[in-house]
């Protein structure tokens, strides 16, 4: 009777430890996904050059057009002139 319960016990035990690690491991990838959203939309994020596709110039002057016209509206914001 006791070797009964003490195996349930383990089974139990060891399906709890197999449920953890997995939520676990769902919560970290939930998080990285979080993070890299965050860095997507404050600009911080760096694509890799393996999925970087298309002519490198012409988008090094598409971005630095993007960027002069962030500064020019948060120029426009600290003047107080509305856009």
């Amino acid at each position: 009777m006791s070797f009964e319960v003490s195996s349930m016990a383990l089974f139990a035990l060891a399906g709890l430890t197999i449920v953890t690690a997995a939520l676990l491991y769902g919560w970290q990838g939930w998080l990285a996904l979080k993070m890299r959203e965050a860095e997507m939309e404050s600009g911080a994020f760096v694509p890799s050059p393996a999925r970087d596709v298309g002519d490198a110039p012409a988008a090094a002057r598409i971005q630095l057009a993007d960027l002069k016209e962030r500064v020019r509206r948060l120029e426009a914001i600290a003047s107080g002139v509305d856009l």
